[in-house]
């Protein structure tokens, strides 16, 4: 039978361990801090942000999201990130993307202090993640590792993985954590536009996918007994409502026939991204207490 990977109920089991973390931490004199930065106001962004900021106080989690205007210059913004680098109470900043075109997004997430960049996109992260040193991972890539690993997915040594993303969100980041050696994964990148996709996603163990398009992997393009990962978010019509709803890029019900384990969307991936950004936030907040 296959296996489905319940975001929703490994999210739910780590913030219950967070919340004994931070207790912890709490009855040292240290509360967890947490920063965000939102430059304009999309929609979406603004969601994701009070998401952030809902969970973190939940968790017991202090919390400081600063909103600033679409027309802040890109100085303004690197004072502000500077201020916050500077603030003992915050431990991790994260800056919602994307950010307006007038501002350089590289080197506002390069001002970011590397120990308190929970997000994972400063250049000395990415760079110990691929060393295989201690760093901290975008969220996302961290999740589905946590995943695999709370359902027992511990030994992949020798396994192959696809994935079907490049960005340094998901596929390059997620691809350093697997193909350390400890773990042993052969992996492999794919752009999702390539004319021979299939040939690579038949042969492998693992499949991710983040392309943002509907059943873009289809049931002929895996193997029996694959372990099909989804992070993609696509709303369509649903037919028998025809209202909107929330689907994957996997054509998740016919290759749940053949997978022996998969996520779904909604519940999958999606509900362990906020819980790992908060869990990088108190581990930083842990590090900056120094040796226990």
């Amino acid at each position: 039978m296959t296996e489905i990977l319940d975001g929703r109920k490994t999210s739910a089991e780590i913030r219950e361990e967070l919340k004994q973390e931070i207790s912890s931490l709490k009855e040292k004199g240290i509360t967890p801090g947490f920063a965000g930065i939102l430059v304009g106001e999309d929609p979406s962004s603004a969601d994701y942000i009070r998401l952030k900021e809902k969970a973190s106080q939940e968790l017991g989690i202090y919390s400081e999201m600063v909103r600033l205007a679409e027309t802040i210059t890109e100085e303004g913004l690197l004072k502000e990130i500077d201020r916050l680098n500077s603030d003992a109470k915050i431990h991790g900043i994260f800056i919602q993307l994307p950010l307006p075109g007038h501002i350089d997004e590289n080197k506002a997430l390069n001002t970011v202090s590397p120990d308190k960049d929970v997000d994972g996109f400063h250049p000395t992260n990415v760079g110990k993640a691929w060393l295989g040193q201690k760093a901290f991972l975008p969220a996302t890539p961290v999740g589905i590792y946590e995943i695999l690993i709370r359902y027992g997915y511990k030994d992949l040594k020798g396994k192959s993985m696809v994935i079907v993303n490049v960005d340094n969100l998901v596929g390059k980041p997620l691809a350093s954590i697997f193909a350390q050696e400890n773990i042993g994964v052969n992996v492999t990148l794919c752009h999702p536009f390539i004319p021979n996709l299939p040939d690579y996603t038949r042969g492998a163990d693992i499949v991710v996918v983040s392309v943002n398009k509907p059943k873009f992997i289809t049931a002929d393009m895996v193997k029996e007994g694959v372990i099909a990962i989804d992070f993609g978010a696509n709303y369509i019509e649903d037919p028998t409502s025809t209202k909107k709803k929330l689907v994957g890029d996997l054509d998740f019900d016919a290759i749940k026939e053949k997978a022996e384990a998969i996520t779904p969307v909604p519940g999958g991936i999606g509900p362990m991204t906020v819980t790992m950004l908060l869990l990088n936030t108190v581990t930083a907040a842990k590090l900056s207490a120094g040796p226990a």
